[in-house]
């Protein structure tokens, strides 16, 4: 029972930090991404109701994964491409953790690659959590996802092993390996808590066949985190 209670609990938080960014970020006429999964999709949701009241106008969406597309076409949320918009006013999208600087780690729903993407095109990254997804350092509850080529992937896998990492493929509800959207492999690793998160997302990006990474470092301008006591707003320390 309290574990179906917890349940209920962590989703009306989700939703309140949804609810919250969405009515505190998003203005009529903007371009805005859309994140990918379950926090994400509340933001989705709360789009297409301000939409329907009249409250947000002339809103393009850029979704960050099919998931999100299929989800806000059936809502009627207008969507575009960054090949038609290349920048977009604001982003929100949930993350796995989030540390004291707002660095995150992100790729629980298989879709780094394209939040990156569309991260780095944003003038502003709300990111929105409940609680549960603060911690003292990145790595200290949550794997890090990579996303390799299918082709080479065990030599990838070694070579995060060599880092430190216990590695092992994600995979689907069929117990096949999970494919992104991309057709790539997840590799989920475990470094523990990780101290130079800088140092180790250079490593990844210098290495051919690691296509992404959920280290999502210097990218978040807004936290937006729904607790026991209400929704907090906090910005990027400077």
């Amino acid at each position: 029972m309290s574990s179906h209670s917890d349940a209920n609990d962590t989703a009306r938080l989700k939703r309140e930090a949804a609810t919250w960014a969405v009515d505190a970020f998003f203005r009529s006429s903007m371009v805005v991404g859309l994140g990918t999964g379950s926090t994400a999709a509340f933001a989705v949701q709360r789009l297409a109701e301000s939409r329907a009241q009249g409250r947000l106008v002339d809103v393009r969406a850029v979704p960050t994964s099919r998931e999100t597309e299929a989800l806000a076409r059936g809502l009627g949320v207008p969507l575009t491409t960054l090949d038609e918009d290349p920048v977009v006013d604001v982003t929100v999208d949930g993350a796995d953790e989030v540390a004291p600087d707002l660095s995150l780690i992100k790729g629980g729903g298989g879709a780094l690659l394209r939040e990156k993407i569309v991260a780095q095109a944003s003038r502003r990254l709300v990111i929105i959590v409940d609680a549960g997804k603060l911690s003292p350092r990145l790595g200290t509850r949550w794997p890090l996802p990579v996303e390799v080529l299918p082709f080479g992937w065990r030599s990838q896998s070694l070579f995060l092993e060599s880092l430190g990492a216990s590695v092992a493929v994600r995979r689907d509800e069929r117990g096949e390996p999970f494919l992104t959207d991309q057709g790539n492999l997840v590799l989920d690793c475990d470094f523990g808590p990780i101290d130079h998160p800088e140092e180790l997302a250079a490593r990844l990006g210098s290495r051919a066949g690691v296509v992404g990474h959920g280290l999502f470092l210097g990218l978040t301008t807004d936290l937006v985190v729904a607790g026991s006591n209400g929704v907090e707003h906090r910005t990027r320390p400077t």
